[in-house]
C-alpha cells in the first residue's frame, strides 16, 4: 500500500511541465477570447500605427 505514495522525480517534473503548459494555454486562450469579444462589441484599443518609415518623411534619408 505504501508503494502508491512514491513519486518518481521524472513524474514530478512531468506534473510541473503540465501545470506550466496548462497555465500558458489558459492565458493565450483568455487573450484570444477577450479580443474576439471586444471585436464583436466594437471596442478597440488605441494603437499607434506609426513605424520607422514615418520618421523619414520630412527628411529624405531613405533614398541615400
Amino acid at each position: 500500500m505504501n508503494m502508491l505514495l512514491y513519486l518518481d522525480p521524472g513524474i514530478g517534473a512531468m506534473i510541473a511541465q503540465a501545470a506550466i503548459a496548462a497555465f500558458a494555454g489558459f492565458v493565450l486562450f483568455y487573450k484570444l477570447i477577450i479580443s474576439k469579444i471586444k471585436g464583436w462589441l466594437g471596442i478597440t484599443n488605441k494603437s499607434d500605427d506609426s513605424n520607422f518609415d514615418d520618421m523619414y518623411k520630412d527628411q529624405d534619408l531613405k533614398n541615400k
